[in-house]
């Protein structure tokens, strides 16, 4: 591990525990039945002095029985609010808007289901699998992510020894591709300034995205060639990690020694990110202006989505599971 990323990790841990700190009635409230989740930089333990708190809130029962009540779920966001401004984090992102609650019954109800996207429980379910931390409430933290690996690993009993996350795997794919659509719908013909700040997103979609979606695929790739067969166990053992962790477990499996050096060169290619974002959104779109450091960075971009690739075809080397990620 870069001593920048470690350091983050470090500074990070310090940071959530000062937020919890402030969150005991929060806490209270939501007691084993409910949880909040961290995405993004904190939930991946990476964060810096610029990174805004992305969270879900999400409890036991139904939408019509929830386990956290309405007025309850007021006064956990009030809670979340007062303590993020205390500690002096950006505002939530589009005034609150993405400061909900979900039920894990709606999590699992709308899996597959094309509601799944509108009510935003794909992102809320997907992120818990891929990015997510507990900031409070770790007992449903535990058994929600549980119930919904439960969910995806459906049909595993009846094939043990041969069984192919393709229902999560497919689900990570069309999350990695939601990220692409979107910012590919939001580019068009605009001033130069907005046109650096699109390429700024663009830029962190090839490494922080990426990294999200694909560290999980590898990890489970890297499962199943191993054992011919992924477990739910697996599975969780994987969610426990963040993507870099994960980067950081394949080092430590003899059986990659094929892709250890591709590995290495994805978190040397992450940790450069990750200190070339350490600034200012305004300071970015600067650069970004910057014809020259335009193009360094978008060639440490390209580098870092060959790695992938190169890592994937490493490690899968043409298994069953490998083939059905490529087609």
């Amino acid at each position: 591990m870069g001593e920048l990323l470690e350091r983050r990790r470090v500074e990070t841990t310090k940071r959530i525990e000062k937020l919890r700190g402030e969150l005991s009635r929060a806490a209270d409230l939501c007691g084993e039945s409910a949880c909040v989740y961290m995405t993004g930089s904190f939930g991946r333990g990476e964060a810096s002095i610029h990174s805004d708190l992305d969270l879900f809130i999400v409890g036991q029962g139904t939408r019509e029985t929830p386990a956290l009540s309405r007025l309850n779920q007021i006064l956990v966001k009030a809670d979340l609010i007062e303590a993020s401004k205390k500690l002096g984090l950006p505002e939530f992102s589009g005034d609150g808007e993405y400061l909900t609650h979900h039920t894990v019954a709606e999590l699992l109800n709308t899996l597959g289901k094309p509601e799944d996207d509108a009510k935003n429980t794909f992102t809320a379910r997907l992120l818990l699998l891929l990015e997510s931390a507990p900031l409070i409430g770790g007992v449903a933290y535990g058994r929600i992510v549980n119930d919904v690996i439960a969910s995806y690993w459906r049909d595993y009993q009846n094939n043990k020894n041969n069984f192919v996350p393709a229902f999560l795997a497919n689900d990570i794919l069309r999350m990695w591709r939601t990220f692409c659509v979107n910012y590919e719908a939001r580019t068009q013909s605009v001033p130069p300034e907005r046109k650096a700040k699109r390429s700024v997103k663009n830029y962190k979609l090839k490494h922080s995205r990426m990294s999200t979606c694909y560290s999980a695929l590898l990890y489970l790739l890297a499962v199943f060639s191993k054992n011919k067969t992924v477990s739910p166990t697996d599975a969780t053992s994987m969610i426990m990690l963040s993507p870099t962790q994960r980067l950081e477990w394949m080092l430590s499996q003899p059986e990659l020694a094929d892709a250890k050096q591709t590995i290495v060169r994805l978190l040397e290619g992450y940790e450069r990110f990750l200190a070339n974002t350490d600034t200012s959104e305004s300071e970015l779109i600067a650069r970004f202006l910057d014809k020259n450091k335009k193009k360094e960075y978008w060639d440490s971009a390209f580098e870092f989505g060959d790695s992938v690739f190169a890592a994937f075809n490493a490690i899968g080397n043409g298994n069953r599971f490998h083939r059905l990620l490529v087609v």
